[in-house]
């Protein structure tokens, strides 16, 4: 037999059976150029305004398009009812009576003046009507961001000291919180929201609960002196201090009695869900109550502290007030992409969760731009960041509501009481605000998620309790950088080490799984089948993937005892690969080349094929093989090996 003869069939001249494989193999070779990164950003915009599947043909049409994507209420609005104003009319008056004192009460959290609380009531939650896609969400200042913006903002400029700068400094991050979210939103960043995982923000919200239940001891206490800090032990300390000097025991005793008030009648609410309004209006009746107690006993005068002067009338302009120059600049971006980040994942774990219950879909995108914009209105009109309340929406849907309007009754409310009723508020004592923020504070600590995550996750619970315990003993800022960096630690030990699987049959099938997970799975003679299980084959985990695969292929006989003659790689898991990844493939393929053992590639994806065209690694290989599935990739490897037996 000639020299000619003797050599191998090329990939070219191999002669496959069937009519499947070379429609399977154009499939692959020739699939479409990936998108660039300009066309990915481009279709992100279009499809955060644009309706699904709607092309517009016209410049009116076009217009209307964006009208449509950027306003749901063109779309619900035209089968609106007087039905469902009347539930919606119900649910925004609940609503109110349970936001008007928590606003205050939350303002005073991020210490501006009451009226600030109000304000944000007002404006954000008429843009969000027109904006949102939830229902059922209600907009308005939370303790969360609250605590957020102050423990943040006076590091940077102390209330106490200049309160005219504190509050342009409040006013310009919530400016940036406007822009960093609407941006999310039209540029589909909603990934950075998912930095925070759900663990992280069980942690978190635990953690701030605890410190905003601390911070309120100051009102509940009537202490004049109080700490800017908000970890605990310089609160514990602070308030150590305090109750050893002067201090007037009435406020103790109106806040403690009006808490249990509130606690007691929430616990009926809960047990009977037909008196669940009496719960939401208990704070706004407990207002009223300890104001006319103060007024009518003028405990004023015997040490009870109280509000004193509201601001009445309508937001005023705060344009002037968003600082864009100047020193603060930078600080005010941070705090505003911190505050950004997490009122979003606040509101739409909030709005997901109701919509699920309802069985509606909830675009994340459009909540996003709904909430940038409703925020950047907002630092136009004397408003701090406003999110969705998980207390406040589960009170609008107990009550009823059926579209986003009741956050438009809600609003008017707020204006009228901003118009009418501020004078008032003159005598309302500061502890029985400290009280209502602290009777909403048990939903923020979630002690049964924390064991279901301990129970099912452990480096997860680990990144829950970096969250609290960074929270509890630094500051907010190092409570959520400690679990965004044990989040990073967790994905990059992953990435570094991804998993790679031996494949095997399952007998009678032509189904090839994991030879761990499938012990029953039956390995192939003369056959090698990897299964590369990472998303991404590049400079972190390159070079362990060639060596693992390598020291496989060239560890001796496979458990048939019998020489491996081809190896099959999978690569439906990785979307993409860089130089490093392709480099690592090429010395796969010459290791393997220069042992006689034939490599076959599987099912990459487009970005990942594009890429090894480019670098002309498929014409190393041979494209022929380079195949859709493993079972062609099987089936051609042990035809190849009968054909060169045949010519040995």
């Amino acid at each position: 037999m000639g020299s000619l003869e003797n050599e191998p069939p090329s990939a070219a001249d191999h002669d496959f059976k069937g009519s499947a494989r070379p429609e399977t193999f154009l499939l692959v070779l020739n699939a479409p150029q990936p998108p660039s990164l300009w066309q990915e950003l481009s279709g992100s915009v279009r499809g955060a305004i644009f309706p699904r599947g709607n092309q517009p043909s016209s410049l009116t049409k076009w217009a209307i398009s964006v009208l449509h994507g950027l306003f749901p209420v063109l779309h619900w609005g035209r089968n609106y009812s007087l039905k469902s104003f009347r539930s919606d009319l119900m649910a925004g008056l609940t609503l109110a009576s349970l936001g008007i004192p928590q606003s205050i009460g939350y303002a005073n959290l991020a210490k501006l003046d009451p009226q600030y609380g109000l304000y944000t009531s007002f404006v954000p939650p008429l843009i969000y009507a027109v904006m949102g896609t939830s229902r059922d969400i209600a907009i308005g200042p939370v303790a969360v961001i609250s605590l957020l913006l102050s423990s943040m903002a006076q590091k940077v400029v102390d209330p106490s000291v200049d309160p005219t700068a504190y509050r342009k400094l409040v006013i310009t991050s919530t400016f940036f919180a406007g822009v960093f979210q609407a941006s999310f939103g039209f540029f589909r960043l909603g990934f950075i929201v998912d930095f925070l995982s759900h663990a992280t923000i069980v942690g978190f919200m635990g953690g701030a609960a605890i410190v905003i239940g601390l911070q309120q001891l100051k009102g509940l206490l009537g202490i004049s002196h109080f700490t800017n800090n908000t970890d605990v032990v310089s609160v514990i300390k602070a308030v150590w201090v305090a109750v050893h000097h002067s201090w007037h025991p009435d406020n103790f005793l109106i806040g403690c009695s009006f808490l249990i008030f509130i606690l007691i009648v929430r616990f009926i609410g809960m047990r009977k869900r037909k008196l669940f309004w009496l719960s939401a209006i208990t704070p706004l009746l407990s207002v009223i109550i300890s104001t006319l107690l103060v007024f009518l006993t003028r405990a004023d005068k015997h040490g009870v502290k109280i509000i004193q002067k509201v601001k009445e009338g309508l937001n005023p302009s705060s344009v002037k007030d968003i600082q864009l120059t100047g020193s603060h600049v930078g600080e005010s971006a941070k705090i505003g992409l911190i505050c950004a980040i997490i009122a979003l994942t606040e509101a739409i774990a909030v709005g997901r969760s109701f919509a699920a219950v309802k069985g509606y879909q909830l675009d994340g995108n459009k909540e996003m731009v709904a909430m940038g914009f409703m925020n950047l209105a907002g630092s136009m009109s004397s408003c701090y960041v406003a999110t969705g309340s998980f207390s406040r929406t589960a009170v609008n849907v107990s009550a009823g509501c059926k579209t986003t309007v009741s956050n438009i009754v809600m609003a008017i409310t707020v204006f009228l009481s901003l118009q009418l009723l501020m004078k008032l508020l003159y005598y309302t004592p500061v502890t029985i605000l400290a009280s209502i923020i602290l009777s909403a504070l048990p939903g923020l600590i979630d002690i049964k998620e924390a064991y279901n995550i301990w129970k099912i996750d452990k480096m997860d619970f680990l990144t829950c309790f970096g969250a609290f315990l960074g929270v509890l003993f630094g500051s907010v800022e190092i409570g959520l950088l400690t679990a965004v960096l044990i989040s990073f630690a967790k994905i990059i030990i992953s990435a570094l080490r991804p998993s790679v699987e031996m494949l095997g049959r399952i007998q009678g099938t032509d189904t090839f799984c994991s030879m761990r997970q499938y012990p029953s799975a039956a390995e192939t003679p003369n056959l090698m089948i990897l299964r590369i299980d990472s998303p991404f084959l590049c400079f972190m985990n390159a070079n362990f993937i060639r060596e693992r695969i390598v020291n496989w292929v060239t560890e001796g006989p496979n458990a048939t005892n019998e020489e491996t003659k081809s190896v099959i790689i999978d690569m439906t898991n990785v979307i993409n690969i860089d130089t490093s990844g392709i480099s690592a493939l090429e010395e796969i393929y010459k290791k393997l080349a220069s042992s006689s053992v034939q490599l076959a590639v599987v099912n990459p994806s487009w970005q990942v094929i594009h890429k090894m065209k480019l670098a002309r690694l498929v014409d190393m290989i041979g494209g022929a093989w380079i195949f859709l599935t493993v079972g062609e990739a099987a089936e051609a490897c042990l035809d190849d090996k009968k054909e060169d037996n045949y010519i040995v």
